[in-house]
Order: C-alpha cells, then structure tokens, then sequence
C-alpha cells in the first residue's frame, strides 16, 4: 500500500545569490494546463529536478548539467520578445534551482502575469507569483525501477509543503490521473490538506500522445462530473503530442 512521505525537505542553494542559471528551452505557446489554459504565454524551463517521474514528458530537463547558462539578464531579454504579459517558470523542478527566487524577483512586474509550475516539494516564503501551479505526486509517477522509485517516493509528496504554498500563494492543484483508481489517492491527499478550494482542484489524463489524450479524456471527463472537479485539458498533448518547446 501506497504511503504518504512524511520527511521534511530542505533547499538551501534557491537561495544563494545567482546572477545566472541553467536553461533548457525558452518559447512562446499557449498555456496547456489549468485555469489559464489556452493563453498565450512565454515559457522559461529551468534545468534539474530531483524526481524522477515515470511518465515525465520533460526527462530532458531532469539533468541540473542539461540546457545553456544564461544570466537572469539574457532570460529577461529573450522573455521580453514575447506579445504576451504570461510568464510560466517551469522546469524540471523550478524551485530546486539555485538563482530561482533572484530570478523571479527580477522578471517580476506590475504588467508581468507569473506562474510557477511545481511539484509541491519545495516552500519558499514572499516570492512575486501570481499563480502557484502545483502538481502534487501520486503513486502512479514513482518509477518502475525499485532503488529509483524508493528515492522517488522518499522526496515527492510533503505534505508541510503543500499546505505552506496553499496557504501563501493563489494556487491552482492539477493532479495527473493514468487510471480510475489514481481518484482515490487524489481523496487522500486533499483529506490531509486543510482549507482546500475545490474549484481549484484539476484532474487532467496522463499522456504522452493525441491519441491515449483522448481516450483516457472520455472517462476521466466523467469523474470529473461525479467529483465536481474540473477537468484540464493537455493542449500540449492533444495539439503536438508533446513536442519539445511547444
């Protein structure tokens, strides 16, 4: 059975002063996820995650050696080419890279709209965001291989965390459902939270192609009509099958 990591986590190098970082890709497309689905957005997806996610569609990303250096300078200024006020910081795992909060500090701005896309592993106090995108780990992402998934499951779900980044940040919960009986574990851990907005509450299908989107969609689709969830939809999956940079 299924158990809940109870161990807290710390990251001490988000806050170390960093004038640069490395970068896997910036682009401009539309939003795949969530309450902002469908808005034309510019993506900037940091490098290194310590998870290992069995269906991850950005393995690429995993790596904290994988991308370009860039200064948080150059990233403001190839952001800034981009006709759009939308900024999503995504990653990897964003907030597990050192210079994150130099540079959402510095990208920040009264007509910048940001969102960070994270896991939920990781609490950082006073950042400007202005939507927490938060995609809690079920067991259905722990990897196949038993010393990998140990170490997975050992660093994926906090429980401390999540409740810190509901109670401090407008936050949207998107949960990743591969099958039916995933829905349980999406009740247990919103038991185990305090204060939850269910209409910030999102099941989206795990997919990594147009075709298995759609299927898994029809029936995900009615869970969501039965829990009074919303449904999200995968743009990225259902538009370009998960193209890099899309």
């Amino acid at each position: 059975m299924w158990k809940w990591p109870t161990v807290a986590l710390s990251y001490a190098g988000c806050y170390q002063a960093k004038k640069s970082m490395k970068v896997i890709e910036i682009f401009y497309s539309l939003q795949g996820e969530g309450r902002l689905a469908g808005v034309p957005s510019a993506f900037v997806r940091l490098a290194g995650c310590p998870l290992r996610c069995r269906w991850c569609d950005t393995k690429y990303a995993w790596s904290e050696a994988a991308g370009r250096e860039m200064s948080i300078d150059e990233i403001e200024k190839e952001i800034s080419t981009f006709d759009t006020p939308y900024l999503i910081i995504t990653g990897g795992e964003p907030m597990h890279c050192p210079g994150f909060v130099e540079l959402i500090k510095a990208v920040a701005g009264p007509r910048r709209h940001i969102t960070i896309e994270t896991a939920g592993i990781y609490f950082i106090a006073g950042m400007p965001c202005d939507l927490m995108s938060i995609n809690p780990k079920l067991s259905n992402s722990a990897p196949k291989d038993p010393e990998l998934a140990a170490e997975h499951n050992s660093k994926c779900f906090n429980l401390n965390v999540l409740q810190n980044l509901i109670e401090n940040y407008d936050y949207q919960l998107k949960f990743v459902i591969d099958e039916p009986e995933d829905l349980d574990m999406v009740a247990l851990c919103l038991d185990k939270l305090k204060e939850v907005d269910p209409f910030k509450v999102y099941l989206m299908p795990q997919a990594t192609t147009c075709e298995e989107y759609l299927r898994k969609s029809k029936w995900l689709a009615q869970a969501c009509l039965k829990t009074g969830f919303s449904f999200s939809p995968r743009l990225q999956v259902m538009l370009w099958n998960n193209q890099p940079g899309r």
